[in-house]
């Protein structure tokens, strides 16, 4: 299945503030169900067995409401580890009032180097070209002390699919749309694993996930 770079309404300035917020609510409940947070939360665990830590700060690129970090902490601390989280997003209507939160950039992120143990982000990959998501690499890697964290869709005719399948679960015209962008622009993993390597990520690990997720780590120097 050919990669197709369609942009998608939530990334630009199209969508009423209405719509933004059922779209998002709808983003919310795809990835309590079907694999977001479980994806998350198990990078996180790998990361702390294998560093040995169980305290960690992490950001939260393009992230929306923040319910996929929100919710991994929350079951994280049943584990023994702990997340502080600080979340970004290019567009203040992203984001939910009261919570850490940044107004930024992802490509030009506004913190020195090793600001925190792990830079995360969740459904973001996809929205970015290849040259960008290498340069996004190189800025959370430049940030992180530990990890890159990508939970991100694999590229699938069959994914592509249930997308439409699942075209009743979805309150907001826009999440319908875009959801089948995202997956027409979303990697494959052979390619998320070339991109990354020319970001100066040296140790990737890549996994698959329910419904077509991949979870992949990028070390910084491990």
């Amino acid at each position: 299945m050919e990669r197709i770079n369609t942009q998608e309404i939530l990334d630009s300035d199209a969508c009423s503030a209405d719509e933004t917020e059922t779209s998002l609510r709808d983003l919310c409940r795809i990835n309590r169900w079907f694999g977001g947070v479980g994806t998350t939360r198990g990078m996180i665990e790998h990361v702390a067995n294998a560093t040995g830590l169980k305290r960690f700060s992490m950001l939260e690129v393009a992230s929306g409401f923040g319910e996929v970090p929100k919710i991994a902490a929350q079951q994280l601390r049943n584990k023994g580890i702990t997340l502080e989280v600080v979340l970004l997003d290019r567009l203040r209507s992203h984001l939910l009032p009261g919570n850490h939160s940044v107004v930024a950039d992802a490509l030009e992120l506004p913190f020195p180097d090793g600001a925190f143990d792990l830079v995360s982000c969740s459904l973001f990959a996809h929205h970015l070209e290849p040259a960008e998501l290498s340069r996004f690499a190189r800025e959370a890697l430049r940030v992180s002390r530990c990890a890159l964290l990508i939970n991100d869709l694999i590229r699938h005719p069959v994914h592509l699919a249930l997308v439409y399948a699942g075209f009743p679960l979805m309150r907001s015209r826009v999440a319908r749309r875009d959801g089948v962008a995202s997956v027409r622009r979303a990697y494959e993993t052979r390619e998320m694993r070339e991109i990354l390597s020319r970001g100066s990520a040296k140790n990737i690990e890549i996994s698959t996930h329910y419904l077509f997720r991949m979870g992949v780590i990028a070390w910084k120097n491990f």
